[in-house]
């Protein structure tokens, strides 16, 4: 499928930061580009995220996620990039050198665009009530925070007024405030864990700031209620997640409001056979971006689930930028990143292609556990050629480290090990 009209360099499915970042990359890169969104309006989740705190590496800056957006919606229309909106992708398939993609919007009805390379962008989707096994009734008032944000923030409805949050996720924490600040009373959020799942700051502006209850290792065991829920049952929970009888609570309420993690969109990945990782339930990608389907490049939040608005369009651009320059023929020599699994929750890209270290390579991590005084270190072999020092390391908050291995022989890069420990007294 060669039409100009419909063939494109390099195709971008998903509009939010990481897609528009992976877009301009591209286009400034001198590829043909083309965004496909299923929404009616450029953006993704930020169009519903009023509060600030985006953009402080990115700009400088603190804006709100529609301000965020906008800076690069700005820039996007700046440049030839062809973008469909409220336009659903049905299918892709790879034929030849080319991604065919069929694509449905109210305009062109059922259509087929082309293109060398493809950028995944999709973002990710919550999880639901039935995927937390909460059982009891079904009424109405049971919510995903990011439904309930919407509600709120995009329609201007108050979806309860008295409701219990489980799950201490960000979009979970945001919403205990911003409810707060509607008139809604919000009687406590319950997480199961013995640690927060949310950023520290979070914690401290959305919770602390407000008088809002945490309460750990505590977890939703049933929702009671006929049309509309009128009341849950809670439950304390032992150091392995399991109920401690006796514990049960009931507490009335008007409103569930669910933030119990955030799973990567790979529906495409998989219709592709894509390989996914099952610890971040992303693509494995190589630092490049690239998965194990050539030409298909994977970036944000369908890679990876992010803390930061600022590190999902940092990976859109690179993958933007690898996407514009790939080559059918191109040959890699990837070697696997090895680390502990019972230090590290994931470590993200997978591997290393040692056909191209001719620059920085960025490495994302989580941690399994809450560690003081902790060091990373990355290995080629038996060599230490990177060390960072924590005081304290935490599962919620992402952290990145920049390797340079430009130098070393790629002889010697058979062996590429992350590895954690703590710091001993007097090093």
């Amino acid at each position: 499928m060669k039409d100009n009209k419909f063939h494109f360099d390099v195709i971008v499915i998903g509009g939010g930061p990481a897609g528009l970042a992976a877009a301009l990359a591209s286009n400034e890169k001198g590829s043909k580009t083309l965004i496909v969104e299923r929404e009616k309006k450029l953006g993704g989740i930020l169009k519903q995220c009023i509060h600030d705190g985006f953009g402080l590496i990115t700009f400088n800056e603190t804006l709100s996620g529609p301000e965020y957006a906008d800076r690069y919606m700005r820039k996007i229309m700046e440049k030839d990039i062809s973008i469909y909106t409220s336009t659903f992708v049905s299918k892709v398939e790879k034929v030849g050198e080319s991604f065919i993609l069929t694509l449905i919007n109210s305009r062109e009805d059922v259509f087929q665009v082309s293109s060398k390379a493809l950028v995944l962008a999709n973002g990710c989707r919550e999880r639901t009530s039935r995927q937390v096994f909460i059982n009891g009734d079904r009424p109405a008032g049971i919510y995903s925070a990011g439904t309930a944000q919407y509600l709120t923030n995009i329609m201007g409805y108050l979806p309860c007024k008295n409701c219990v949050i489980l799950g201490s996720g960000d979009i979970g924490l945001i919403m205990a405030r911003r409810l707060t600040l509607e008139g809604a009373k919000v009687i406590g959020v319950y997480e199961m864990k013995s640690t927060p799942s949310g950023l520290s700051r979070n914690i401290m502006q959305c919770l602390e700031d407000y008088n809002i209850p945490l309460h750990l290792s505590h977890t939703v065991t049933r929702v009671i209620g006929e049309s509309k829920v009128s009341a849950v049952e809670t439950c304390r929970v032992d150091e392995n997640m399991k109920l401690i009888d006796g514990t049960e609570e009931i507490i009335k309420c008007d409103g569930l409001i669910l933030s119990v993690g955030l799973i990567p969109e790979n529906e495409v990945a998989e219709s592709l056979n894509i390989e996914i990782d099952p610890l971040t339930k992303g693509p494995k990608v190589d630092h490049n971006f690239r998965t194990s389907v050539n030409g298909v490049f994977s970036c944000g939040n369908s890679l990876h689930v992010n803390d930061l608005v600022d590190y999902v369009s940092e990976s859109g651009k690179y993958a933007g930028e690898q996407a514009a320059t790939y080559e059918e023929n191109s040959y890699r020599k990837l070697v696997d990143i090895t680390f502990d699994k019972k230090e590290f929750l994931y470590v993200v890209p997978q591997s290393i292609d040692l056909n191209s270290i001719d620059k920085d390579i960025t490495i994302y991590f989580r941690s399994k556990d809450v560690i003081e005084d902790v060091k990373v270190e990355f290995y080629l072999g038996n060599k230490v050629v990177f060390m960072k020092k924590y005081n304290i390391i935490k599962p919620p908050e992402m952290e990145k480290i920049i390797l340079n291995l430009k130098s070393f022989s790629v002889n010697n890069m058979d062996n590429l090990n992350l590895v954690m420990s703590k710091i001993k007294e007097g090093v």
